[in-house]
C-alpha cells in the first residue's frame, strides 16, 4: 500500500506559553485518533511546538484505510422462501438493498435462529478526502479555556492564526483550517527569517525549519536551552538551578535559544535567598546562579529569542529590568519587618477565608485548638500553639502580596527576625507542605501537628458547605491537602485517630452538617486507596476492601493490617480460609437475628462442632492478645490454624438443622467465629 508522510503545521501569533505542551499534545492526539477510525495505517507520529506554531507529522501515512468486511442481516430465513421454494419479497428487497441477487446471499445460524447474510467488500477511505475534516475535528477539541476571534472571521482559536500548512508527501491538500486555505508555505523565525519557507515535502519540514532559525520540536529545543544555560553557568563559575517548570515556560518563549549572563548588584544578596530566586525565576524568567558551597551568586542566565550582533546591549538591558525587581523585593523586606508577627496576624480578621467559614482570623483559631490537640498527641510540646496563632500572619506582609508562593517560607524569616525559636519558625514554612506529589513533608512535630490541622479544617470547612471536589474540578485543592494529611501520617508514622480528628475538625466549623466528617473520611480512604496502589508493593484492591471493611480509624492501623494481609496471602491455607469465610458470611446473612448470641456448651452435640468450639476457645485469647498489640501478621497464624477445624464442621455439621434451639447455637458458633476472623480484616473479601 502506498503511503507518504502527512504534515499539519498551524501557524499564530504567540500561543500562551503555560499551555503550548498540553495543546501540542491535544493536537496530536486529537489527529492520530482521527486516523485510527478512519482505519487509516500509519508509522511514527512526531509533534512540534514553538511560540508561533502547532505541528504534526504523521509518518508513511497511506493514502486510503484498508477494505473493510461488512455484515448484514437479513429477513428470517423461514420469512425468506416461499412455499413453492422462490425468493419472497422480503429476501428479494434485502439483496435489492445491498445491490446483488439473493442467491448471492448467505445464511448465519446460531442457536437463536437462522437469516439470510450480505457480506461485502467496503473501499476504505481516501486519506485525502478524509484528513481535512479530522484536522479540524482535533483543532475544535483542544483544551483551550478561552477561545477569541480576529478580524472578520467567525472561526475561534486561543490565538489570531495566520496560516496553516498541510502536505502529503510533496502534494498539498487544500482544506479550510480555522480559516486558513492550507498550502505549502511556512514562516522561519520572526527576526532572523521572517519570510515565508516553501516546504517541498512533508518529510523536510524540521530541517527546513532549522534552516530558518526555528528549532521546532519542543523535546529538542528544550535539551538545547538546558546544556546551554548550564554551560554558560559553569563559565562564570557557579552552577544554574533550572526549575523544570521554568524550563519548560522558557522552550515555550523561544524558537531559536540563545543564553546570555547578567549580574545584579551585590547588596540583593542579602535578601532571603528563596525571595531573589524567586524575583530572577517568577517575574523574568531568568535562570539564578549558585555557588559550589550552594550559596547564590549574583549572576543569571537568561534565554534570549535571538541572536544579537550586540550581545552586551541585550545583556544590559536584561540586568536593567531586574534591578527595579530586586530593589521593590528589598524595601518589602525593610518595611514588613517594621511590624511583628503579632501584629500582621492581627489583620487578618479583615481578610476573609471563605465568605460562610469566616476570616482568616477565625481560620486561625480554629487550626489552633487542633494543632495543639495533634500535638499533645504526638510530643510536639509548647511551640505548635504559638506557630499556629501566627501561621497566616505573613499573608498581610507586602512580600507574601508580591510572591505569594513565599507564603511560609517569610513567616519562617520574619519569625527567625523577630527571635521567634527555631521550631515555631520553621512549622511556619512546613505548614505548607507538602504543596505537590512528591513534595518534602513537616520535620517537626510542631510542623505536622500544624500542616494536619490547617488541612483538615479546609477539608472539613469546604465539605460543610457543599463544595467538594467533582470531576477534574478541585478549587480548593481538597485532593492535595487530602494526600498530604495522609503523607504525613503514613510516612511520619503518625498514630492518629483520623475519624475522631475529623470529628473534632468538622465540630469547630461555623456550618454544622452531620455527615461532614463521614463524608471527608471517606473521601480520604479514596486517597488513600490509590496512594497504597501507588506502592506497587503486592497489595490488591481486594485486601484493601478487607481491611476497610473493619475500619481501622488510624492511617498507619490500615497500613499494618495490609502488611499482615499480605504475608497472610502466602500462606497454604489462605484461599481455603477466604472460602470458608465467604461460606460463613452467607449463613449469617440469611440466619434469623437472636438475641441470644451466646454459644451453649451443653447442645454441642456433635463431635466436629464441639471440636471447633475448643479450638475457637483456646486460640481466642492469644488472638485477641496479638490484636492489642497490633501483631496482626501473628493473628492471622493463630487463625489459620483452625483451617482443620473449620473444613470438618462443615463437612460433618448441618448448620441450618431441624431443631430451632441446636440451629441457633451452631449459628451463635458461627458468629464467634467470624468475629475473630474479622480482628484484622474480612477475609470473605479476599479471593478464595
Amino acid at each position: 500500500m502506498t503511503a507518504h508522510d502527512l504534515l499539519f503545521e498551524l501557524g499564530s501569533e504567540e500561543l500562551p506559553p503555560v499551555t503550548l505542551q498540553a495543546l501540542s499534545t491535544a493536537l496530536t492526539d486529537g489527529i492520530v485518533r482521527g486516523l485510527a477510525a478512519a482505519g487509516i495505517g500509519h508509522g511514527r507520529v512526531e509533534s512540534f511546538a514553538t511560540p508561533r506554531r502547532l505541528a504534526v507529522l504523521v509518518r508513511e501515512c497511506a493514502e486510503h484505510a484498508a477494505e473493510r468486511t461488512t455484515e448484514r442481516r437479513g429477513p428470517p430465513l423461514a420469512a425468506s422462501v416461499g412455499a413453492d421454494g422462490q425468493p419472497t419479497q422480503a429476501a428479494l428487497a434485502f439483496a435489492k438493498s445491498c445491490g446483488v441477487e439473493v442467491a448471492s446471499l448467505d445464511t448465519l445460524r446460531n442457536d437463536k435462529g437462522a437469516w439470510l447474510l450480505y457480506r461485502g467488500r467496503e473501499p476504505g477511505v481516501e486519506t485525502r478526502a478524509v484528513v481535512g475534516g479530522l484536522i479540524t475535528a482535533a483543532l475544535a477539541a483542544l483544551p483551550i479555556a478561552k477561545r477569541m476571534r480576529w478580524g472578520a472571521h467567525a472561526v475561534e482559536f486561543v490565538r489570531p492564526v495566520h496560516w496553516a500548512v498541510l502536505l502529503f508527501g510533496t502534494e498539498v491538500i487544500a482544506a479550510e483550517l480555522l480559516g486558513m486555505i492550507s498550502g505549502r508555505q511556512t514562516r522561519g523565525h520572526r527576526f532572523h527569517a521572517p519570510g515565508t519557507v516553501t516546504l517541498a515535502s512533508a518529510g523536510e519540514y524540521a530541517a527546513a525549519l532549522r534552516r530558518a532559525k526555528v528549532i521546532a520540536d519542543f523535546a529538542e529545543r528544550r535539551r538545547v536551552i538546558d546544556k546551554g544555560v548550564r554551560a554558560l553557568a559553569a563559565e562564570c563559575g557557579g552552577r544554574a538551578l533550572i526549575d523544570p517548570e521554568l524550563l519548560d515556560e522558557v522552550t515555550a518563549l523561544v524558537e531559536w535559544p540563545v543564553p546570555i549572563a547578567g549580574q545584579f548588584e551585590e547588596r540583593f544578596l542579602a535578601l532571603p535567598r528563596e525571595v531573589v530566586a524567586a524575583t530572577v525565576q517568577e517575574h523574568q524568567r531568568y535562570f539564578p546562579v549558585e555557588a559550589a558551597d550552594g550559596r547564590l551568586t549574583r549572576w543569571f542566565v537568561t534565554v534570549s529569542n535571538i541572536r544579537s550582533s550586540d550581545p552586551a546591549r541585550v545583556r544590559e538591558g536584561n540586568e536593567r529590568v531586574v534591578r527595579p525587581r530586586l530593589s521593590d523585593a528589598a524595601f518589602f523586606w525593610e518595611q514588613d519587618r517594621k511590624l511583628s508577627l503579632d501584629e500582621h496576624a492581627a489583620k487578618l480578621a479583615g481578610v476573609t477565608f471563605q465568605t460562610k467559614l469566616g476570616s482568616y482570623a477565625d481560620k486561625t483559631r480554629r487550626v489552633q485548638a487542633l494543632a495543639e490537640s495533634i500535638g499533645a498527641r504526638i510530643g510536639a510540646g509548647d511551640a505548635v500553639g504559638r506557630a499556629a496563632a501566627l501561621a497566616k500572619a505573613d499573608l498581610m506582609t507586602a512580600m507574601v502580596g508580591e510572591f505569594p508562593e513565599l507564603q511560609g517560607t517569610m513567616g519562617r524569616y520574619y519569625a527567625l527576625a523577630q527571635g521567634e525559636p527555631p521550631e515555631v519558625a520553621a512549622a511556619l514554612e512546613e505548614q505548607y507542605l507538602p504543596r505537590f506529589a512528591g513534595d518534602a513533608l513537616p520535620k517537626t512535630a510542631s510542623g505536622q501537628a500544624l500542616s494536619l490541622a490547617d488541612k483538615l479544617d479546609t477539608l472539613t470547612g469546604i465539605f460543610a458547605i457543599d463544595q467538594k471536589p467533582t470531576g477534574a474540578r478541585d478549587p480548593f485543592g481538597l485532593r492535595r491537602a487530602a494526600l498530604g494529611v495522609l503523607r504525613i501520617m503514613l510516612e511520619g508514622g503518625l498514630d492518629l485517630d483520623l475519624a475522631l480528628l475529623l470529628e473534632a475538625a468538622a465540630a469547630a466549623q461555623p456550618v454544622l452538617r452531620p455527615a461532614t466528617a463521614a463524608e471527608v473520611h471517606a473521601f480520604m480512604r479514596e486517597r488513600l486507596r490509590g496512594l497504597i496502589q501507588e506502592r506497587r508493593d503486592g497489595t490488591t484492591p481486594e485486601m484493601i476492601d478487607a481491611v476497610f471493611a473493619v475500619e481501622p480509624r488510624s492511617v498507619l492501623d490500615v497500613d499494618a493490617r495490609l502488611a499482615a494481609l499480605r504475608e497472610f496471602e502466602r500462606l497454604p491455607d489462605a484461599a481455603a480460609l477466604a472460602a470458608a469465610n465467604k461460606r460463613i458470611m452467607n449463613i449469617l446473612k440469611k440466619a434469623p437475628p437472636s438475641a441470644d448470641l451466646a454459644v451453649a456448651v451443653e447442645r454441642l452435640t456433635d463431635p466436629a462442632e464441639r471440636a471447633l468450639y475448643d479450638a475457637l476457645i483456646g486460640v481466642a485469647p492469644c488472638v485477641a492478645a496479638a490484636l492489642t498489640e497490633r501483631r496482626y501478621a501473628d493473628a492471622l497464624r493463630l487463625v489459620a490454624g483452625l483451617r482443620v477445624s473449620i473444613d470438618r464442621f462443615f463437612d460433618e455439621v448441618l448448620v441450618m438443622a431441624d431443631d430451632p434451639p441446636l440451629r441457633a447455637n451452631r449459628i451463635a458458633l458461627l458468629r464467634d467465629l467470624r468475629l475473630l476472623f474479622t480482628g484484622v480484616a474480612d477475609l470473605s473479601r479476599l479471593p478464595g
